[in-house]
Parts: structure tokens; sequence; C-alpha cells
């Protein structure tokens, strides 16, 4: 397990390695925005993927919730990969809203504007945000499950956002990828993109992963520890 982990790291790694190279050397300079439209091979991509890790958040948690009486140990491994897809969720959203914003200022002349792509967004991030300071900071027993239900919500905010730009005229580019017959890139540009994407996707996959056996080690180890109290409670009350 340890070494397909390793393997997985490494390839990501060269991917990333691939993916920057033809993004900042091989593609070549968009004709409009000059050096500018590089960030797009980062920007897309984070913001593609936000849109993924939260309906892996949204299974786990209904599996969760549909779980957590009668299999209580199924529960928290659902719970746990809950957490960790919230947590790639929020890294990507702020890749994505950061830039987002560093494109914006020099093309747009702001760093920001309330339309409707940007607005449900941020409001995704928001809501992921939410969920995690929920869980850090509530102290009622019924945390996770009040976390399951928000992450439901969370949800509903994800195809809005992906319809946004269909649905409404906005500042945002209208859909490079499905738009209409003049939609797309230059093919020249599709390695820099796919590289990116396939890369930043695998490390999501990785850090998912990590962060998913690392909960799973923690629910083990507050198991054990409540575990040694009863034993040492029973052994002083008799």
């Amino acid at each position: 397990m340890k070494a397909l982990g390793t393997l997985w790291l490494l390839l990501t790694l060269a991917a990333l390695a691939v993916g920057f190279r033809e993004a900042m050397f091989i593609a070549p300079t968009e004709a409009t925005m000059g050096n500018i439209q590089r960030i797009f091979y980062y920007h897309v991509p984070s913001a593609m993927i936000s849109l993924i890790f939260p309906y892996v958040n949204f299974a786990a948690s209904i599996y969760y919730l549909a779980t957590r009486r009668n299999n209580p140990l199924r529960a928290q491994a659902a719970d746990a990969l809950a957490l960790a897809a919230a947590e790639v969720t929020v890294v990507f959203c702020s890749i994505g809203l950061a830039t987002g914003m560093l494109w914006a200022r020099p093309v747009w002349g702001i760093w920001w504007t309330w339309d409707e792509r940007l607005t449900t967004f941020l409001l995704l991030w928001l809501l992921y945000v939410s969920y995690l300071m929920l869980r850090r900071f509530s102290s009622t027993g019924q945390t996770h499950t009040l976390a399951a239900v928000l992450s439901v919500f969370a949800a509903v905010d994800v195809p809005i956002v992906y319809m946004s730009i269909r649905w409404w005229r906005t500042q945002h580019p209208s859909p490079v990828f499905g738009g209409g017959p003049d939609s797309g890139i230059d093919p020249s540009m599709m390695p820099a993109f796919l590289w990116n994407l396939g890369g930043w996707f695998a490390w999501g996959i990785f850090i998912l992963t990590l962060r998913y056996l690392l909960e799973r080690r923690r629910q083990v180890a507050e198991q054990n520890a409540a575990l040694r109290a009863l034993e040492a409670s029973l052994e002083v009350s008799h």
C-alpha cells in the first residue's frame, strides 16, 4: 500500500512537472491577452476539479446518514471520507478563486465582480469552509450529522456554479469547452491543459486518500483512548 502511494505521488509530480513545462514554455502565447492567459492552465483545471470532490463529500455524507445507527463502523469510515473530500474541495476552490482574481486584474481591470459565476463559486467555497468550521468548533453531540446535512445543501450549489455561465449572461467568459461551435482552445494549447488537469486531479486524489487515512487513524486512536478510560474506571470501581 505504501509503495503504491509512493508510486502515485511520483507519477503525479511528474505529470505536474510536464504540465508546468507545457504551460510556461511550450504552449503558444495567446494573441489577445498575452502571457497572462497562461493562468488558464491552472485556473480552469482547479475550477473543474473543485466541482468533482463535493460529490464525493455528498455521497459519503448520505452514506453516513444512512448507516450511522445500524452500522457505526462503516458510518465512521464514510464520515472520514466526507471530511477529507470537503478539505480537498476548499483547497481547489481557493486556488480557483485566487487564480481567477490574478487573471481578472490585468484583463478586466478589477479583482472581483459580483456576477453569477463568481458569486455562486464563492458561495461554494463559503459552504465548505462553514462545513469544516462546524466540524472543528461545534460542541454538540450531533456535529457529524449536522455537517452531513450541510453537505447536502452544499452539493446543490455545484450544478448552479456549472450552469451559471449558460443560464445567465455574465462577465465571466463563456464556456471554453462545450459552449458552442466557436468554443474550445487551439490544439497546440491542449497538451498544457490536459497535463495540468490530469496532474492536479491525481494530486487531489492523493491528498484525499492521505487525509482519509489520517482521519481513520485519529478515529481509531480516539476509540482506543475511550476504551482505556472505560477500563480504568471499571478497575477503580471494583
